[in-house]
């Protein structure tokens, strides 16, 4: 008698038997599960698994397109081993490095050894097309850790061999593509036929990878200048560079040799000169009438702590930094926008009083004295409790919040009375060559460790709420990044080997019966890759401080 296994679909919610041993490919014929897009993984008991993954117990399955964070990661994931193989084919002497994220899409580099034109572009584009019309499959090879190493070390990957030798594991997985092989963190498409949407262009001095839109993945997403970004993300990798410090497995091997101490000072110093900097910059340009610094970010990005070593740079450029709270001119409760599904949407730009923002601005540039209003969150009103303001010659308003790039927030003071300031945890290390490191998990595991040690919200919580903060900063946030006189990189390259010890209890308690377990599941196997290093090196002003405790600032 065949032995069946009972699975739970949850896009349809209905059972049904299958034969023990079937793969997700099998038991997705038998649902006849229609999604937006094409389904390229699965969550099987609320953890992510390819399409070929065989079932042989009963199980909960949910089925994932490309509009799911998780189908975007396996999506990309494919595309960039078809790039990878394209350009290995083409260039066999050259190396191709895919960096990091940047307007709307991945930024490659391809090194020298590889003439980058517009002929070498359609060249990659043509033959990773024909991969796609050839539907190849992808294999999946699961081998002690040792035979792995050894194997990437024989082709060059020193990276790739570096970063599994160093994190700690008996077996590995790698990814075979018709006699090419790669790695990457996560799982990928069946076969070459899922990936029906790309492009590829050349970008500043090499190229950018585009992908489909999540939200509609018909269409590919657009590419949006992001000049700045790419200059920080630039000096970023140099700085890395030159330092020795381009991988995870770099760092790791520094950190096995007893290096950190040192590594840790190098980033530490590099941050605050760059702080002083920025201060000396607002210093010169408050002679030509600059009185506001402005600045903004997304969640977890270091705003607050940021401010707060701004603000001793300025003094010691003899300025009077005086901070403003864009939480004091928060509307009274029922003025409040909804959001599309009828709640408080606390991150909307108009969720502010703007015209009492802007009439106060004017009166403080004025040299005028105001009352300042405070906002009480249990009651949702607006109060005024005899707090004054007051400008002196040498003062500079400091106002930090999420809306400080947007033009609508303080559209009645002249531009040259202003210097913006963008802060994101643009993270440059990467895993190896071809697996970057994603700068919203960067601020994703910031944001678990202060809300739980400080905020008293769980995994869960957190977990819950991440995809709704998201929206609100490609709303709000993103859109206005390349309006910043100045992008401040608050990530360094040691902090995930510094999270790690603060994170993994925290989404260790997150249990599997419920969706967020998927998520906690991918970030503990992520960390994973960073040996433990030890926070008490870290000094007390570390902007990694704000999230682990121990700092000389007050919060």
């Amino acid at each position: 008698m065949e032995n069946k296994v009972t699975i739970h679909c949850t896009n349809t919610d209905t059972y049904r038997d299958f034969p023990a041993g079937s793969s997700l490919l099998d038991i997705l014929d038998g649902f006849e599960v229609q999604l937006q897009s094409t389904i390229v993984n699965a969550k099987v008991n609320n953890k992510t698994e390819p399409l070929n993954y065989r079932v042989y117990s009963n199980k909960t399955i949910t089925f994932v397109d490309i509009t799911n964070p998780s189908g975007m990661r396996t999506y990309v994931r494919s595309l960039c081993f078809l790039l990878s193989k394209a350009v290995a084919e083409i260039f066999p002497e050259a190396q191709l490095y895919i960096e990091h994220p940047i307007s709307l899409g991945y930024f490659c580099k391809i090194s020298d050894r590889a003439t980058i034109n517009e002929r070498a572009v359609n060249a990659i584009k043509a033959k990773m097309q024909e991969y796609i019309d050839a539907d190849m499959r992808f294999e999946t090879v699961d081998e002690e850790t040792d035979k792995v190493v050894k194997m990437f070390r024989s082709r060059g990957f020193e990276d790739k061999a570096l970063l599994l030798e160093t994190c700690g594991d008996l077996y590995s997985k790698y990814y075979k593509l018709n006699g090419s092989v790669d790695y990457f963190f996560g799982c990928l498409v069946p076969s070459t036929k899922y990936i029906h949407l790309f492009d590829l262009q050349l970008y500043h001095d090499g190229l950018l990878l585009q992908v489909p839109n999540r939200y509609n993945p018909v269409k590919l997403e657009p590419l949006i200048a992001q000049d700045k970004m790419y200059n920080v993300y630039k000096e970023h990798l140099k700085f890395l560079n030159i330092i020795g410090m381009d991988t995870v497995g770099d760092m790791n091997l520094a950190n096995k040799k007893g290096l950190m101490p040192g590594v840790i000072k190098v980033s530490e110093a590099y941050q605050e000169k760059t702080i002083a900097n920025i201060a000396t910059e607002i210093a010169s340009r408050a002679q030509d009438g600059v009185k506001i610094a402005l600045i903004s970010g997304p969640s977890s990005s270091g705003k607050t702590t940021f401010r707060m070593r701004l603000e001793v740079q300025l003094e010691v450029n003899l300025l009077k930094p005086i901070g403003l709270s864009l939480d004091n001119y928060f509307v009274n409760r029922d003025m409040t926008p909804l959001d599309e599904d009828g709640n408080y949407d606390f991150e909307s730009l108009y969720a502010l009083d703007l015209p009492k923002f802007n009439e106060d601005l004017e009166s403080l540039l004025r040299g005028d004295e105001i009352e300042l209003p405070s906002f009480n969150f249990s009651t949702g009103q607006r109060e005024y409790n005899g707090a004054k303001l007051q400008l002196e010659e040498n003062s500079i308003l400091v106002i930090e919040g999420i809306h400080g790039l947007n033009p609508d927030l303080t559209k009645s003071i002249p531009d040259e009375q202003k210097y913006k300031i963008y802060v994101s945890a643009l993270t440059a290390i990467s895993l190896d060559n071809h697996n970057w490191i994603s700068t919203t998990d960067n601020r994703l595991l910031r944001r678990l460790i202060r809300d739980y040690r400080y905020r008293n919200y769980s995994a869960i919580d957190t977990l819950s709420r991440w995809q709704s903060v998201r929206k609100g900063e490609e709303k709000w946030i993103f859109p206005y990044q390349e309006n910043a006189d100045v992008m401040f990189n608050s990530a360094m390259m040691y902090e995930l080997a510094a999270l790690r010890r603060y994170a993994e209890p925290i989404l260790s308690q997150v249990p599997n019966n419920v969706p967020e377990y998927a998520e906690a599941y991918r970030l503990l196997k992520f960390l994973k890759y960073f040996i433990y290093l030890n926070d008490r090196e870290l000094p007390p002003t570390s902007l990694l401080r704000e999230f682990l405790g121990g700092s000389s600032f007050k919060y």
